[in-house]
């Protein structure tokens, strides 16, 4: 009876090979590779993408990436503690926030961002429409982030702000000296794995408008395959994101396999 199961289980990873291998060598000869090379990889349109693409586009997409992590942050840690309060009222704004951001598509907070503040209420955001989307997204990575850190706050034992009370620290020293330190240890991983969502969520700023100087990697070769016709610049585009984001999703593997360990 083991060696038929045995058998069988060698007969199904050998169909699931060929049919793999089939596979690929159909699509290789059915592919037209001379149509695909000059729709996509043209050398002569690639170097006119550079150096804007590196220097304008890659570096906005990590400066709005930067900015709506900080901001998301900053404004997460104090929904998460608001979720945490003994006030009713705090719990159900944060309860509330939390749930709206989260349910609304991200597209749609950072479109009304972008013209609902300037426009419906005559608020002037630093930075234009940009500086506006920047705004709702940050407001839609604080709601995510705050459940994070709600979740590595209440993971910290119960033991270490008894212990800290007893040493005569008050409540708010101790969320933010003893609580909130080990809270982030935690949950760094996830935390690294919401920066590279938000990576590549800033293409969702092209709903805001740009210049020249303000284009993200997305919006810059979006314009760039218009003028040329040619898919070259797309392929530029999801290369850079690759470069930024593998070593960042490796990270954050690295990240959990110690934390794992020290379980």
């Amino acid at each position: 009876m083991s060696m038929r199961r045995t058998t069988k289980r060698r007969l199904t990873r050998g169909v699931l090979y060929a049919v793999f291998v089939a596979v690929v060598v159909f699509v290789v000869l059915a592919t037209d590779w001379a149509r695909v090379v000059n729709q996509f990889f043209r050398i002569d349109i690639a170097r006119e993408q550079l150096p804007q693409i590196i220097t304008i586009a890659l570096k906005n997409t990590i400066l709005f990436t930067v900015i709506s992590f900080v901001g998301g942050v900053v404004l997460g840690i104090v929904m998460a503690l608001m979720k945490l309060s003994s006030v009713a009222p705090y719990r159900w704004f944060a309860t509330a926030y939390v749930e709206f951001f989260r349910g609304v598509p991200a597209l749609l907070t950072i479109f009304a961002m972008a013209y609902m503040l300037p426009i419906a209420l005559g608020i002037q955001v630093p930075g234009g429409q940009v500086g506006a989307g920047l705004v709702g997204l940050i407001l839609v990575a604080s709601a995510y982030m705050a459940e994070v850190i709600r979740a590595g706050i209440q993971a910290v034992p119960k033991g270490q702000s008894e212990a800290a009370r007893s040493l005569g620290m008050s409540p708010t020293r101790t969320m933010f000296w003893v609580i909130l330190p080990q809270g982030f240890r935690i949950i760094i991983p996830p935390m690294t794995n919401e920066f590279v969502l938000l990576l590549k969520d800033t293409s969702l700023l092209f709903i805001a408008g740009s210049t020249v100087f303000t284009k993200e990697l997305t919006t810059f070769s979006r314009d760039a395959l218009t003028t040329t016709a040619n898919g070259t610049p797309l392929i530029m585009a999801a290369m850079l994101y690759l470069i930024v984001t593998i070593p960042l999703t490796r990270l954050v593997a690295v990240l959990e396999r110690k934390m794992a360990r020290q379980r």
